[in-house]
């Protein structure tokens, strides 16, 4: 059966291939992103995609958002929370409050402004799903990254306190902490501290995959899969648990 589903930060990594896996499988999909040419490459990509530009920060361009999904699926069965920034790499006593302040915006009050707005439309769903995407550094800290961390803890507890007040209605609440994720970012993260120390990408690599069990990257395609079940008709009794698809990581760095 088809579904209606609605992915923040969909035009672009994890979020895209979240929305190219349910759009294969038949389900439509409306994606929220705040990169206009990266939303129409996407909905151009697959005719079951439709796409907004919104800041999900902003209250009025999240309700500009619900009136977009209104008109283009006309219901929501899946909501996942993908959007979120890292914001800069600086120790606690060294990071500026409006960097702060960007970070818990978009992590936290975002997936808070979507989510309360997807909440009625989800309770008329004979399956409502709540994913939301938490990271490696929602479980361990994360030096140099406070408010990345520090958000993505929260959205635990955010997720964990859905599961509750929502099952009743048969909507399910998650959070899924991926490792570190292969793609174009993470070539270029590799790249630069290879330069900044005099090394090598291959080295930096192995570095990188050293507290891991399983020695590589996650591929995008795995987490939107796990995605998929979790919304699909064997996640149903699956809610308010947190999720690793990490390579059994021990650290966050």
């Amino acid at each position: 059966m088809s579904k209606k589903v609605l992915i923040t930060a969909g035009a672009g990594g994890i979020g895209f291939a979240t929305a190219t896996a349910f759009a294969t499988e038949g389900h439509r999909v409306h994606i929220a992103d705040i990169n206009a040419e990266a939303v129409t490459a996407a909905v151009a990509s697959h005719q079951n995609i439709t796409g907004s530009v919104t800041d999900v920060s902003r209250p009025e361009a999240v309700e500009a958002l619900f009136h977009d999904v209104a008109a283009e699926l006309g219901g929501l069965d899946v909501l996942v929370n993908m959007a979120g920034i890292g914001g800069p790499t600086a120790p606690a006593h060294k990071l500026p409050l409006e960097d702060w302040n960007a970070v818990v915006g978009i992590n936290l009050t975002g997936t808070f402004l979507v989510t309360q707005r997807a909440i009625p439309m989800l309770k008329e769903s004979d399956a409502g799903t709540i994913v939301t995407m938490s990271s490696l550094a929602g479980r361990f800290g994360y030096p140099n990254r406070i408010a990345y961390s520090t958000t993505k803890w929260g959205l635990v507890g955010f997720a964990k306190t859905l599961a509750l007040e929502l099952g009743e209605y048969g909507i399910t609440s998650n959070t899924i902490h991926p490792g570190a994720v292969a793609g174009s970012r993470m070539d270029r993260v590799l790249q630069g501290r290879a330069e900044a120390n005099g090394t090598t990408v291959e080295a930096e690599t192995a570095n990188a995959l050293a507290n891991q069990s399983v020695k590589q990257f996650i591929d995008p395609a795995d987490i939107a899969a796990l995605v998929l079940f979790l919304a699909g008709p064997h996640g149903r009794t699956i809610t308010g648990q947190q999720l690793p698809i990490d390579g059994d990581s021990k650290a966050a760095s």
